[in-house]
């Protein structure tokens, strides 16, 4: 906010976005806030250049999506000389999905992403409890595994029944609840339009309108495949993934370890919550996975520098080098690479490779990219 006159804060309904807001806000002297939920503000919003024209301070918007007209009033009001005024928006889907924001407001807006609890936010040795429940604030905090669960389910049917409709997006919300459902059965594996496609009865193309939809409100996350120059077959669609291991255990109708513990996707659901924990403090915009069609695969390839950091996710207690991580070393040319498990033991398994656990791996890619901010 020091930098531009506009930060739009986004992320998922009910990660804490408003909390948040709220919390910044008992820091300024001069605060209004909008809440375009309440009917009330967004009465007093029908005239925005006269109801935000004349105000000085800090001016928070809640769940701006409702109303994309405002974009185009903030843009001659982020111009004005001497800044009176400092905008922080808050929206639920991307800018992509928010119709005008990214137009309107280039050169002029700072994006900031936030999601719910992760590994560094809950107390030491509670992470399983992260995984299994997911990081919104309120199925975490619940106090038991059904409230967890019910709140889960309670999300999806409101995301689906309430929220897509005000997004101006015409999807019925039992075709879209099936379709969330199957790609939680397809949870970590590279996409394929076409097979949901026919499974749903569907066209590929409204199959692929469905996935930018989720994925636009931060529920789905599409990891990009990365193309080393290696003469191999590879992947070119990306691997999808639940964002949220909490909403993926509801999707799969998970409520215990022992139910998780027995379930196929149980390795997927493990990949998926780390990789969701490194992305936390590694950030999205240089993170990719890597594939060839002969087998060969790395579950994430950052670029904190030059040179590329290979990282392995494995359900196992004693992890080992496999021919699958020889290739990767060889084919991305990897000068370190991490084998990220859910046991509390760190080892190398090869001069170029260590075994770590969820937490030392998050606080080592951490350190990496403060060192190239």
């Amino acid at each position: 906010m020091a930098r531009n006159p506009v930060t739009v804060l986004l992320g998922p309904r009910q990660c804490g976005k408003t909390t948040l807001a709220h919390q910044f806000a008992r820091s300024r002297s001069r605060v209004h806030i909008f809440d375009l939920e309440n009917a009330s503000d967004r009465e007093r919003l029908r005239q925005p250049e006269l109801a935000l024209g004349r105000l000085r301070g800090l001016v928070v918007i809640d769940e701006v999506q409702r109303q994309p007209e405002l974009f185009t009033t903030l843009r001659p009001l982020s111009d004005r000389s001497r800044t009176p005024a400092r905008f922080l928006l808050l929206g639920s889907v991307s800018p992509q999905l928010m119709r005008g924001v990214s137009e309107t407001l280039a050169g002029r807006a700072g994006f900031v992403e936030l999601a719910g609890f992760d590994v560094e936010e809950v107390p030491a040795g509670r992470w399983p409890e992260l995984w299994l429940r997911g990081g919104f604030p309120r199925s975490y905090l619940a106090r038991g595994k059904a409230a967890s669960l019910e709140w889960r389910r309670d999300f999806i049917t409101t995301f689906l029944e309430r929220d897509i409709p005000q997004l101006g997006i015409r999807i019925a919300a039992e075709s879209l609840r099936r379709f969330w459902m199957m790609v939680a059965h397809y949870h970590g594996q590279i996409w394929k339009g076409s097979e949901l496609a026919r499974s749903l009865g569907i066209s590929e193309r409204t199959v692929r309108h469905y996935l930018d939809v989720l994925t636009g409100a931060y529920l789905i996350r599409q990891l990009q495949p990365w193309h080393a120059n290696v003469g191999k077959r590879q992947y070119k669609a990306p691997k999808v993934y639940v964002r949220d291991s909490g909403l993926l255990h509801a999707l799969l109708s998970l409520e215990s370890f022992p139910a998780l513990e027995s379930h196929p996707k149980l390795g997927a659901s493990w990949e998926g919550f780390a990789l969701e924990q490194i992305l936390r403090v590694a950030g999205n915009r240089s993170a990719y996975f890597w594939g060839t069609h002969a087998g060969a695969e790395l579950d994430l390839v950052l670029f904190p520098d030059s040179r590329p950091l290979g990282i392995e996710f494995k359900y196992h207690d004693a992890p080992r080098m496999t021919k699958s991580m020889h290739i990767a070393l060889e084919d991305l040319d990897l000068e370190r690479a991490l084998i990220v498990h859910p046991g509390e033991a760190s080892y190398r398994v090869h001069e170029r490779v260590e075994v770590v656990p969820l937490t030392v791996a998050v606080e080592r890619v951490s350190k990496t990219m403060r060192r190239r901010r």
